[in-house]
């Protein structure tokens, strides 16, 4: 196992932009896309994100509401995003949403969306209890060949990050459901709308941090998964675990930077990066001074 040392990329001015980002994407032209889930801690907006990596700029675009995820669609300036109970397109020439889903967990209140991960046009998203306390939000299933919305499960307490691997004709679902600090993995059937039997894969249930978004690496047989660290750390970690074996290969740190919430891999000037996201969700004013 080796360990890296992160270094920072870009760090906002503003501090709202600072709260709550996550769900790095990769546009292409050295810019990356990400959402600042809430403003604040009683702030009930958020905004989409476009940062230019080179230049060190971002352009903030407004949300009315709380995005949990957002992804280009194949239409220019178009996104897709889990906005507050449902998900939208969101225009960014004209600053306009249309509505993808519809009210979503209608039968429970103060859940969001959350995190998502595409498959081939599909899309797979989880929604969270406002309160992380009680197992009642769904995981869903846009399913492009119909465009209907299917839940899949509806025990959820902060669902978070997640990615499809296809071994042959069968697809696996990796999924995060935060609080469990578990990683875990249930056969997908598209077509059908179903998931089969679930699986831990890894077990942090005796760790400090709580396991928030993941992807694969590029050979799909392991994981990355970003540690959000409640405490009061001197830095963050994102890990990389052997999805066969849960063997950790390889630790990346982030000084001063406890909160980490999601990573991206990034082609950027023909080298491959990772790219992470932190936040300062739940400092206090002492620990902001010293993280931050």
């Amino acid at each position: 196992m080796s360990v890296v040392d992160a270094e920072v990329l870009f760090a906002s001015d503003d501090p709202r932009l600072r709260f709550l980002p996550e769900g790095p994407y990769e546009l292409g032209d050295g810019r990356v896309s990400w959402v600042a889930i809430q403003h604040g801690d009683n702030d009930r907006t958020g905004s989409l994100n476009v940062l230019d990596v080179s230049r060190r700029t971002n352009v903030n675009y407004p949300l009315k509401g709380r995005p949990g995820f957002a992804f280009p669609t194949d239409q220019p300036d178009l996104f897709v995003i889990g906005l507050e109970r449902r998900v939208v397109l969101f225009d960014l020439r004209q600053g306009e949403t249309s509505v993808l889903c519809e009210e979503l967990d209608a039968e429970v209140d103060e859940t969001i969306v959350n995190d998502a991960c595409l498959w081939e046009g599909n899309l797979i998203f989880g929604l969270k209890d406002l309160r992380f306390a009680t197992a009642k939000a769904g995981l869903y299933l846009w399913r492009a060949a119909d465009r209907q919305t299917i839940r899949l499960r509806d025990d959820q307490i902060c669902s978070n990050g997640k990615f499809v691997t296809r071994r042959g004709d069968e697809l696996t679902l990796y999924d995060i459901d935060s609080p469990t600090r578990q990683i875990v993995a249930y056969p997908l059937d598209i077509e059908a709308g179903r998931l089969g039997p679930r699986q831990v894969v890894i077990d942090l249930t005796d760790d400090p941090a709580v396991p928030d978004g993941m992807i694969a690496t590029p050979d799909e047989q392991s994981v990355i998964v970003a540690m959000f660290n409640p405490n009061d750390a001197d830095f963050g970690e994102a890990r990389q675990y052997r999805l066969a074996t849960g063997e950790l290969q390889q630790v990346w740190r982030c000084p001063r930077s406890p909160r980490v919430t999601c990573p991206q891999l990034v082609d950027l000037s023909g080298r491959v990066h990772l790219l992470l996201t932190t936040a300062v969700e739940g400092m206090t004013d002492d620990q902001l001074a010293r993280h931050t």
